[in-house]
This record gives structure tokens, C-alpha cells and sequence, in this order.
């Protein structure tokens, strides 16, 4: 039986929950990223063609989270394959730098390849 492990496994600690920023409770969870939009997962489907107000909070290190808040509009929502829950697409208006930063960090994590070194 083959045991070793050729591929170092890569596990995600927990999920990246987006949150509204205006009331700051949370909405659902990131399903995926671009330079410019986002998927979201939910338990309540998001009505199409409406600007939302979100907010990500990233993990540190030392227990802290880094904000990043943006402005949004609900492209496309359909029910998931996973029962009560839905899938809606997002359009960001002016992305900030930091959720650029952050697209480019999952690429990075989410491709196994090691991090550059620090200059």
C-alpha cells in the first residue's frame, strides 16, 4: 500500500468571510476572486443589479484582522449545489489596493509555488 506523500498538502485554516461593512454582521463566504470581482457562497440568495457595501477581514499573524472595504454590484445569484445556499456574482467598483494585494497573495498561495524572498 503506498503511504508517503509526494505533495506537500495545503489546507486552508478556516474560510475568508465577507461581511457587510455597514452593519459589519457577516453575509457569506468567499467563493472566489478576481482582479475585479468576486464570487460570494450564502445562505440567502442577493437580488441582481444592486450596489453593496462589503467588507473582508484578512487574518494576520499576530491575531489581528487587516480591513478591506469596497463597493459591489450583484451580477448574476443561483442556488449552489449545496442545498440552502447560493452563489452570487459580484462586479467591485474601484477595487482598493489591498484587494489587489490580496487577489494576487491566494494566486500566489493557491498555485503551491514558494513566496519570493524578501529584498
Amino acid at each position: 500500500m503506498f503511504t508517503d506523500r509526494r505533495i506537500e498538502r495545503h489546507q486552508l485554516p478556516y474560510f475568508l468571510r465577507v461581511f457587510n461593512s455597514v452593519t459589519d454582521k457577516p453575509i457569506g463566504f468567499l467563493g472566489n476572486v478576481s482582479e475585479d470581482g468576486l464570487m460570494l457562497i450564502s445562505q440567502l440568495p442577493m437580488m441582481i443589479g444592486v450596489d453593496f457595501a462589503l467588507r473582508l477581514k484578512i487574518p494576520m499573524g499576530d491575531g489581528c484582522h487587516q480591513v478591506i472595504d469596497f463597493s459591489a454590484c450583484c451580477l448574476w445569484c443561483h442556488e449552489d449545489a449545496t442545498p440552502q445556499h447560493y452563489d452570487a456574482g459580484f462586479s467591485l467598483h474601484r477595487p482598493p489596493a489591498e484587494y489587489g494585494q490580496l487577489v494576487r497573495a491566494l494566486k500566489q498561495y493557491f498555485s503551491f509555488q514558494p513566496l519570493p524572498a524578501s529584498a
